[in-house]
This record gives structure tokens, C-alpha cells and sequence, in this order.
């Protein structure tokens, strides 16, 4: 398990992240929702141990009577362990798309040390179920925005980490890749992994994920299930919406009807 205790950040003494608490389970997608400025990013790199906070700190239980703080942990260990998405991430050189997949592996290789068997088969599991074999020899540069983020995904599946932290991983995809890359993190979680993963679409969070958190200016304002959390009165606390909701058995419809618009 995952462990959050009471996080605080702030910047320009303005509050990020406001005493935020959380537990995340193996077989979990949770869903982190919350308009733009919430708080979600910030939380996600903290998570991940890339960002600071002021207060509070971050656990992985790795067995019953295992629990480090992520600080603690060798860089390697925690790699391993914990694999982060990050939101629209462009490469500085231009590699193949087969190499950069293959940089997932670099955690469980010596730095100098060839790929191995176990390697390539990773490498190439992550290609065929991000459908992206066929733009193994391309270079990433030369990829669109929405082939570009399938193929981030491959590289943090290669890694297989048990945790993954991803930051809006359908932003930039058509319905299509969106749907198959809620369906690869869902099937993640339900091998018996660990997604958290930031999302505006609120439709698609509620149809995949078992559980959303909302934030708000850096609060979390309610931790559920999606019919519990995504309710009219919500919606319209925290995005300033009316919307119809409906309750399926595929799952929460939301119908974003109108702003409310301060008097």
C-alpha cells in the first residue's frame, strides 16, 4: 500500500496541498479529479517522490511488516517499485521508439549491462499491448502528441512497477486510444496493481475507475466510490456546473448542463 499522511505544500506561502491523506490498495484505479488548479499534479509528484512536500511524508508497505518511507528508499528500489506518467512529456534526443520503451527496463539492468531476455520480452509486451509495434523504428520526434503519450505509457509498462502515478494519460488521445488506455490501467489494477491517475473526463473516471478523490484548491473534498463522489452537489461545489447525473449499471453518466455564474 501506498500511505499519504497529512501532506502540505505551499508556493509564495499560497497553499498547493492542504493536509492531504490517503491510502492506495493494491487492485485500486483511483481516479484524481478536480478542476484545474486543485492540486492534482503536485500530489502525484509527491506520490511519486519527485516533489517535496512542506509537511508530511509518503510510505509504501511493501509486506506486513515493511513499511519505508519513499525518501528513504535507493532510487533504484523505489523505480521498481513505484513508475511515474507524466503529463505531455517530450523527449530532449531523438530516440526510437523501441529504445525509449526499453529505457523502462533501466531500473532492473547494471548501467552498462545488456538487455536481457526478461528485458526484450517486457520491451515487447508494452509495445503490442499500447498497440505501438508498428512505430518501434520511428523516432519520437517525429511522433503526433497522442502516439507520443501511448508510447510513454509503454515505457512505464516495461518497467512493470506495481504503482502506477499518471498525470492526465488520455489528454491528448481521440475516443478510440482513450478508451484503451483506461482499459491497460484497469487491467493493471485488476492483476494486482496500483493506479492513481489525475483525469478531467469525468465520464470515462466514473465508467473505469473503483474510486475517486476530488481536490479542491488543494483539499480533498470527497474520497469514494464514482457514485458517491461525482453527485450534483459536488459538481457544483467544486467545477461550478449544473449537470444531470445518471446512475447506470455500465456505470455514472454525467451531462454537464450549465455554469453557475457567481451573482
Amino acid at each position: 500500500m501506498l500511505h499519504a499522511n497529512n501532506i502540505y505544500l505551499a508556493l509564495n506561502n499560497q497553499p498547493i496541498l492542504q493536509d492531504v491523506s490517503l491510502q492506495l490498495h493494491p487492485g485500486e484505479f483511483v481516479g484524481l479529479i478536480g478542476p484545474n488548479g486543485a492540486g492534482k499534479t503536485s500530489l502525484l509528484r509527491i506520490l511519486a517522490d519527485l516533489q517535496k512536500a512542506d509537511s508530511g511524508d509518503v510510505q509504501l508497505q511493501i509486506a506486513t511488516d515493511n513499511i519505508q518511507t519513499l525518501s528513504a528508499m535507493s532510487a533504484q528500489t523505489r523505480a521498481r517499485l513505484l513508475a511515474y506518467l507524466p503529463q505531455q512529456e517530450k523527449p530532449a534526443w531523438p530516440l526510437t521508439v523501441e529504445h525509449l520503451v526499453g529505457l523502462g527496463r533501466a531500473p532492473w539492468r547494471t548501467p552498462m549491462g545488456k538487455k536481457t531476455s526478461q528485458d526484450l520480452a517486457a520491451i515487447a509486451h508494452a509495445l503490442q499491448v499500447t498497440d505501438t509495434q508498428h512505430l518501434a523504428h520511428r523516432p519520437v520526434n517525429e511522433l503526433s502528441g497522442g502516439e507520443l503519450q501511448r508510447c510513454m505509457l509503454a515505457r512505464v509498462l516495461a518497467g512493470e512497477a506495481q504503482v502506477i502515478l499518471a498525470d492526465e494519460p488520455i489528454a491528448a488521445l481521440d475516443p478510440y486510444h482513450q478508451l484503451h488506455i483506461m482499459e491497460l490501467l484497469q487491467a493493471h489494477a485488476r492483476q494486482g496493481g496500483t493506479v492513481i491517475a489525475a483525469l478531467h473526463d469525468l465520464g470515462l473516471a466514473a465508467r473505469y475507475c473503483s474510486r475517486l478523490i476530488l481536490l479542491n484548491h488543494g483539499a480533498m473534498i470527497a474520497d469514494g466510490e464514482p457514485i458517491t463522489v461525482l453527485t450534483t452537489e459536488n459538481l457544483a461545489k467544486v467545477y461550478g456546473i449544473t449537470a444531470h447525473v445518471d446512475c447506470r449499471e455500465e456505470g455514472v453518466v454525467i451531462i454537464p448542463r450549465k455554469r453557475i455564474v457567481p451573482a
